[in-house]
């Protein structure tokens, strides 16, 4: 395994200080409302310049659990009908929120080409699965049937999101994969959740940074999938029939617990006969594209996902 880029091994080194002197209780015995707040303080601390050149517009759609609030991003002198990013934040279903990826979204749009709408869906535990999914997929068909609306082209609507969110652009690309009247694009898949069980080697070994062996199973506690009847969305990796879905860019961080099962996940795609292609970044760590100011590397890995998606919809 490649060693981690000298910059986050800098901030991490003083966040590890700054934990052994003031120690947090175990996350099971911290509220969610808790660990939110301190995610949004610690990712828009580590993401200040992102750019500027980009209008937005708050507003709320209706979903199948009530109204979701959804944030549009629209690069100063984009031409009309443009792409669209339907971007899912990442956080385990629980945290993070639509300022905590607000400077990744704008990258995307200005480096993109494209509108990007932001979806903050149901976060359990409050919102058990699966509410959140059920938003994410009507944010999308709702994207598709009031394009117009929006100066979008139906014909280049892609769906994305990191971490959590990555697996909610997943699911929704196979919810829609045989819908002809929502036929996506692309699907952005950033460093995402694809399976369930910890048999990969990197779910075995590699306890953080960022995402740790305790993180992801608080994550996964409170999103009580397990057991559900529909429980089959939460696991991408392990659907059956992949054929017929979106063109795919999945990426992965080298310090990740995540990174096999997003390799896996785009062998299988590609097996299946759709269009995907793997990246991986070796140094970087997982949640690197809300820290933009820590390392020069996560402006340059994200160029490179905006011109990928820019070449699928721009």
């Amino acid at each position: 395994m490649s060693l981690i880029d000298p910059d986050f091994y800098s901030f991490f080194d003083a966040q590890a200080k700054e934990a052994a002197a003031n120690p947090l209780p175990p996350l099971d015995q911290l509220p969610p409302e808790m660990v939110r707040a301190g995610y949004v303080a610690q990712r828009q601390a580590q993401d200040q310049n992102a750019p500027k050149d980009v209008d937005v517009r708050d507003f709320a759609i209706p979903g199948p659990h009530g109204e979701i609030p959804v944030r549009l991003y629209t690069p100063r002198g984009l031409g009309d009908p443009s792409g669209l990013l339907v971007y899912f934040h990442g956080g385990g279903w629980v945290i993070g929120d639509l300022d905590t990826h607000d400077g990744h979204c704008r990258r995307m749009a200005v480096w993109g080409g494209c509108r990007v709408m932001a979806v903050h869906y149901r976060l359990a535990p409050e919102n058990p699965f699966p509410k959140g999914h059920d938003d994410a997929l009507a944010a999308t068909k709702w994207a598709f049937d009031n394009a117009p609306d929006i100066s979008v082209d139906p014909r280049r609507i892609a769906v994305g999101g990191d971490s959590a969110g990555g697996n909610l652009a997943a699911s929704v690309a196979l919810d829609l994969k045989d819908d002809a009247a929502h036929r996506l694009a692309f699907q952005l898949l950033l460093y995402p959740v694809t399976q369930g069980g910890w048999e990969t080697e990197s779910r075995k070994t590699l306890d953080g940074p960022i995402l740790s062996f305790e993180a992801m199973r608080w994550f996964e506690k409170l999103l009580a999938a397990t057991g559900h009847p529909q429980a089959h969305r939460v696991f991408p990796g392990e659907a059956k029939d992949l054929t017929n879905a979106a063109p795919a860019l999945v990426v992965t961080a080298g310090h990740d617990c995540l990174k096999d099962e997003g390799a896996a996940y785009a062998a299988k795609l590609t097996a299946a006969g759709v269009v995907a292609r793997h990246v991986e970044y070796p140094s970087l760590p997982h949640d690197f594209y809300v820290m933009a100011d820590v390392s020069p590397a996560v402006t340059a890995a994200a160029k490179e996902t905006a011109q990928a998606l820019k070449a699928a919809i721009g």
